[in-house]
């Protein structure tokens, strides 16, 4: 197989392309011009580089492919660019979507979210939930939103894609949650917020290897839930305390925390700065709860994750090493 990875200088996209690359198949990597290609250190290989929305480019990557990963994305909460977040979220995809069907591929799998599914509100979804909340609680859940209902328009026309909605994806080099561990690691992170938060987890291994199986499985306009399953984020860091003896972080109360993000947020559009506490993200701290059920990947892609606790300890292990 040759397949297209965009975004392959990513998190999910890097370990997508090493992963595939191991099963032989001839890969091309399609980046920004601005990216940083650390991640895709000593792969060797080919890259074509261009805007998401560069349909030119996008042919050019697109030669000879077979299979079309889409994983390129802006993701952030909280004060962004939120019409660069359209451009890179919906424009992008709806660029890729358009090529890749003038170029008749012959499989494209979207890496979307769980978040498309809103505000479940406690209620465990699975696939074939339908969105009830009626607003979005952020630019990246109105965008990523909005780029699944054009993926599957394209389903619906005969255009074979599928879609994978990834829970948290967590690794050692995950660079939303991998800094917090390393802080718990060396001792830092004394406080903490959002204890109760149920937050799903994946290994962008096992992810990865979810894309790849429903490449080869899954069905036109499939959609497919990527969850090894759900744990409140206090009881993520008593299961590394149990295995460093590292004391887990005393717990701001929501009170304070409502009052700081509100404050921080006033800052931030101030000074045009992202605050790593604001209202957006206290919203999905402690008002919003998305929780999914994983059955139908296991049960039609053969899909195996690792465990949650599994997922955390070797984590653990990896940075230990690295610190």
């Amino acid at each position: 197989m040759k397949a297209l990875v965009t975004g392959a200088n990513g998190f999910t996209g890097s370990h997508l392309v090493k992963a595939l690359q191991q099963r032989g198949d001839t890969v091309v990597g399609f980046v920004r011009k601005s990216s940083n290609l650390s991640r895709l250190k000593d792969t060797g290989i080919q890259l074509v580089t261009g805007d998401i929305s560069d349909r030119h480019a996008l042919r050019q990557a697109m030669q000879d492919v077979d299979t079309v990963f889409h994983t390129a994305a802006f993701v952030e909460l909280g004060l962004v660019n939120a019409a660069k977040m359209e451009r890179v979220n919906v424009e992008g995809t709806q660029a890729v979507l358009e090529v890749a069907k003038e170029m008749q591929i012959s499989k494209m799998v979207y890496c979307s979210t769980i978040g498309i599914y809103g505000d479940t509100k406690g209620q465990v979804v699975n696939e074939t939930f339908e969105r009830t909340q009626e607003n979005f609680s952020s630019a990246y859940d109105s965008t990523k939103y909005e780029a699944q209902q054009l993926v599957d328009n394209y389903a619906v026309i005969g255009f074979p894609v599928v879609s994978v909605m990834p829970s948290g994806i967590f690794g050692a080099d995950d660079p939303h949650f991998g800094p917090v561990f390393k802080l718990f690691l060396q001792g830092k992170l004394k406080f903490w917020v959002g204890g109760d938060r149920m937050t799903g987890v994946v290994h962008v291994d096992d992810l990865v290897s979810a894309m790849i199986l429903a490449a080869e499985k899954g069905e036109r306009g499939e959609h497919f839930i990527i969850s090894a399953g759900e744990i409140p984020s206090r009881e993520m860091f008593e299961i590394i305390s149990e295995q460093t003896g590292i004391a887990t972080p005393v717990e701001v109360p929501q009170p304070l925390v409502r009052v700081i993000g509100n404050i921080l947020d006033f800052i931030g559009k101030i000074f045009s700065w992202n605050p790593p506490i604001g209202r957006e993200r206290v919203h999905y701290l402690y008002d919003r709860c998305v929780r999914v059920d994983a059955t139908k990947a296991r049960e039609k892609l053969g899909w195996q994750p690792r465990s949650v606790a599994q997922i955390l300890q070797e984590i653990t292990t990896q940075l230990k090493a690295e610190i």
